[in-house]
């Protein structure tokens, strides 16, 4: 199936989605509703384990203007819902990896946000400058950049609306790695080939763990963790890894 604003590229077990840069609410709107279709149907499907998030552009990332759902030309009706481009990513059971190659920027910075790893060049931007223009940010940003940070530094980011830097951003833990940007597909790929060679089951599993966890006490994270962990000896995928570990030989996963 063909899509008008974003492209997917499947390489053996890696998922690679590329979003055009949006101009205007319209590709913004047609934009949520193709990453929900794609997401929904990855989810389904087995074979594929990892997923990686890129932009067809340098700025496909940058969204300076919060799309909070308003029609974009005046004598519209306003929409009645909210155009989110984070949900459907966050809602994928698998790992996701940003490749940011420019600026991720608010929106932007909100999607990139729903990712588990990202990884930026060395020119990139981030920022959440909603505040600049009276607004806030609505699709995750208030959340996930204060889990990932920190609650003061996401505070200072938010309410000043600064752009930082590929180096800030890492020595906050805002990206996983700084890349030259010749670097940043192949670094990517790399990693998602690498994450894609490991038990699916057990990637997916170690994902809900995770991020369950950080909403239950940690009795409750404890069990949570213990139970997953049991799930997995009832895999094929277990009994697959202690036979290959015994043979010396690379395991061959099913997902099963």
């Amino acid at each position: 199936m063909s899509y008008q604003t974003i492209n997917l590229k499947k390489t053996d077990h890696v998922m690679v989605i590329s979003v055009t840069r949006l101009g205007d609410t319209a590709e913004a709107f047609r934009c949520a509703d193709e990453l929900g279709e794609v997401c929904t149907e990855i989810n389904h499907d087995e074979e594929i384990r990892v997923i990686a998030l890129t932009g067809a552009e340098e700025k496909s990332f940058a969204m300076e203007t919060g799309l909070n759902g308003e029609s974009p030309r005046e004598d519209e009706e306003p929409r009645t819902r909210f155009c989110s481009l984070v949900d459907p990513i966050a809602r994928l059971d698998r790992p996701v990896i940003a490749a940011i190659s420019g600026d991720a920027i608010g929106q932007g910075l909100e999607l990139a946000l729903a990712c588990d790893i990202r990884i930026a060049s060395e020119t990139s931007r981030f920022g959440l400058p909603q505040i600049k223009s009276g607004l806030m940010p609505w699709d995750g940003g208030t959340q996930r950049l204060s889990r990932l940070v920190g609650k003061g530094k996401a505070l200072e980011m938010i309410f000043t609306g600064e752009v930082i830097d590929a180096k800030e951003a890492l020595r906050i833990g805002l990206v996983n790695k700084v890349v030259p940007n010749r670097d940043l597909t192949e670094v990517t790929m790399k990693m998602a080939q690498e994450m894609a060679s490991k038990g699916p089951i057990a990637l997916r599993y170690t994902k809900e763990a995770i991020y369950k966890g950080m909403d239950m006490t940690l009795e409750q994270g404890l069990r949570l963790e213990a139970d997953l962990y049991l799930l997995i000896h009832t895999s094929k995928d277990r009994t697959e890894g202690i036979q290959a570990f015994q043979e010396k030989r690379k395991p061959q996963f099913e997902g099963k």
